[in-house]
């Protein structure tokens, strides 16, 4: 099962800044072959091309995403029926969602987005920013809780990530149980499965290259010049 392969492991979210000369469908999939080989249990991937080349280039179970922006909606990560039917057809094998309670198009709710995903025969995977998401996308058949959107809402913005807190009051919930944003270190993945995570994905410590080169590029005194 899935759950077991994910279970106790890292999870490498493999994305690029828009602008980014790693953002290829080929260099994405590289970069995903490169964190299972080195131990990574599965990978967090987005948009629907870069999907299926990474289908086609490991074998470690994929959680897909689609970022779409609606305007006049803030939710933007696998938001519609439609996004959800682009990741599946990629060949995802978890599909994670805006699990918060805010506004979607045409009032697609949490629950018909997890109906949609579990009748593609994938497993649904909310990304939540507090608690009650959490109990709500649980209590709709959600079999992953993340605290992917911690902190990146108007309710949370500032709030310290990793979310520990949150991934201690979610392990009640009966869901399989992820923590994503902020991990920065190995240390952090440590406290996180010390604080309850089934599974742990680090995203920006160790595959967004631009923003790494950025943090040390600053540090350096002709930066300023």
């Amino acid at each position: 099962m899935i759950h077991d392969r994910l279970a106790g492991g890292l999870i490498v979210s493999v994305q690029a800044e828009a602008d980014s000369l790693l953002n290829t469908t080929e260099t994405i999939a590289l970069l995903a072959c490169v964190a299972e080989r080195n131990g990574a249990r599965g990978v967090r991937i987005e948009g629907a091309a870069r999907i299926a080349a990474v289908r086609r280039a490991v074998s470690v179970p994929i959680i897909g995403i689609v970022k779409r922006a609606y305007a006049g909606f803030e939710p933007y990560i696998t938001v519609t029926e439609r996004e959800v039917d682009e990741a599946a057809d990629a060949g995802a094998d978890i599909i994670a969602f805006d699990a918060t309670l805010r506004p979607r198009p045409g009032a697609v709710s949490v629950a018909a987005l997890i109906a949609r995903i579990a009748a593609r025969g994938v497993l649904p995977m909310a990304d939540c920013a507090d608690l009650a998401d959490a109990q709500a996308a649980a209590a709709r058949g959600a079999a992953l809780i993340g605290s992917t959107l911690c902190g990146y809402t108007d309710a949370t913005r500032g709030m310290m990530l990793p979310a520990l807190d949150f991934v201690r009051a979610v392990r009640g919930c009966g869901a399989f149980v992820v923590c994503e944003g902020g991990v920065a270190s190995p240390a952090d993945v440590g406290r996180a499965f010390a604080a309850g995570a089934d599974a742990v994905v680090v995203g920006t410590a160790i595959t967004n290259v631009d923003v790494l080169v950025r943090r040390f590029a600053n540090a350096a005194p002709r930066q300023a010049e």
